[in-house]
């Protein structure tokens, strides 16, 4: 009982600094509204608005069809322009994309010849390139193949294949944005928050007058775990209820409740990873650098990162771990955020119950527990030292 009244009361000290300290409040506030808002509402990596230019040497009806087929949301409305121009307006940077359609384009492609569109792309623009020349090569064969059906008798395929979207039926990248950026806030603050209120009471000199207490390091560190944890778990809460699902309209199809045992656990390993860091740093910047050789690729390897979700998504996300080597693979499972990122998948997109998400259940507590043992370790030798 001393030891719960000893972890609360310090707990208590813990928040009491952390709303005191203005900057870490504001990145917690930011990390939680703005960022997810404007992350999941404007992901670089998806196609929008994309300025086009057309070349029209033709005249024709078809080409006519292929100018009007590229309308916004994907493009801008096309601008004519003749091909003395074109290079112009692409070293400008006016275009992203430009096609040249040669005369007598129609006449070729109904007398049975296979022309040529020439198709200009600005590849400084490297997400959009990639992703708008797909939809660009697409949108042209669809129409050129509907101009030839309504002038000859083609049959029919045999087969017709019907897709149906589950579990996001508008293909909406808010819906997967906005969820994976509540992952990777959580993850990033918990880290963030536990090596900073350690480090902080070593530069400000209070962690002498903790010595002193009758506290052992495990109140001390569990303490500073529990406080962070709390705030980050009501600050999830509050982004999920009130910015994901109020805001942005993002249905939740599974069970929160199950959803937030696996954010226990989660912040239960990553708190630990913060105090870990928070030890081996012996300032500030030297802990904001710890955390970019950590967690960003942490983040990136196990699928929570921004660029690999987004090309997952419509094309892809930053890597799937199912593309990664088999050694990377491996390593990845000692970290925390595979198994949640999964786990969050599968309860928040899929709708899943225990009976599906228990080993990543299993796999975080037992994460959880060697991170915060071997964090235990060296926070008393820390302090060891210290003394």
């Amino acid at each position: 009982m001393r030891a719960a009244r000893n972890i609360l009361y310090l707990g208590f000290k813990e928040l009491h600094s952390l709303v005191r300290d203005p900057v870490l409040m504001a990145l917690i506030v930011f990390a939680l509204t703005v960022n997810i808002y404007t992350a999941a509402t404007a992901m670089p990596e998806t196609l929008h608005k994309a300025p086009i230019a057309i070349v029209d040497e033709d005249q024709s009806a078809l080409s006519s069809r292929i100018r009007d087929a590229f309308y916004p949301p994907y493009f801008l409305p096309p601008v004519s322009i003749t091909a003395t121009e074109m290079d112009a307006r692409m070293d400008a940077g006016l275009d992203t994309f430009a096609l040249h359609i040669p005369s007598g384009f129609e006449r070729d492609v109904l007398a049975g010849r296979t022309p040529r569109i020439q198709h200009n792309v600005d590849a400084t623009r490297m997400s959009q390139a990639f992703i708008g020349s797909t939809y660009i090569q697409a949108i042209v064969s669809e129409e050129v193949n509907e101009f030839m059906h309504d002038r000859r008798d083609d049959t029919q395929p045999p087969v017709e294949l019907v897709f149906r979207a589950e579990f996001n039926p508008e293909l909406n990248k808010i819906w997967f944005g906005s969820i994976m950026e509540v992952i990777t806030a959580i993850t990033m603050l918990s880290i963030v928050l536990t090596g900073a209120a350690l480090i902080r009471e070593r530069e400000h000199g209070t962690v002498e007058h903790v010595l002193v207490m009758p506290v052992t390091p495990f109140e001390i560190m569990a303490s500073k775990a529990l406080a962070m944890g709390f705030v980050v778990l009501a600050g999830s809460a509050l982004s999920l209820h009130l910015v994901v699902r109020g805001l942005l309209a993002v249905p939740i199809e599974g069970s929160l409740a199950l959803f937030f045992v696996g954010v226990c656990l989660h912040l239960f390993a990553t708190t630990s990873m913060g105090i870990f860091l928070a030890t081996v740093a012996r300032s500030m910047p030297q802990f904001g650098l710890l955390m970019f050789m950590v967690l960003l690729p942490m983040q990136i390897l196990s699928g929570a990162g921004g660029l690999i979700r987004a090309q997952s998504l419509s094309a892809g996300g930053l890597k799937q771990r199912e593309g990664l080597t088999s050694i990377v693979d491996i390593v990845m499972q000692a970290a925390p955020t595979t198994h949640f990122v999964e786990y969050a998948q599968a309860i928040l997109f899929r709708g899943a119950g225990l009976d599906v998400v228990w080993p990543q259940l299993a796999s975080l507590a037992l994460i959880g527990t060697s991170l915060f043992v071997l964090s235990l370790a060296r926070f008393r030798k820390t302090l060891a030292t210290m003394a």
